[in-house]
């Protein structure tokens, strides 16, 4: 998943809002949508969001 959260293309101080806002419009249309799929999703935005925490500490660690 750590690959799926380089293809967002947001900086690393981007906002939570703006990583799910990414991560959405990779998901498909019909994922997006479906009722059955929620946990799903919610998975998927919470390792979006963990990825970019990881991120936000490695750079805040290192002062890159």
């Amino acid at each position: 998943m750590f690959g799926t959260y380089l293809r967002l293309d947001v900086t690393v101080w981007a906002s939570d809002r703006a990583v799910i806002r990414a991560a959405r419009r990779k998901l498909a249309r019909s994922a997006r949508r479906d009722p059955a799929k929620r946990e799903v999703r919610k998975r998927f935005y919470r390792e979006m969001l963990e990825h970019h925490a990881n991120a936000q500490h490695l750079v805040a660690e290192f002062r890159l």
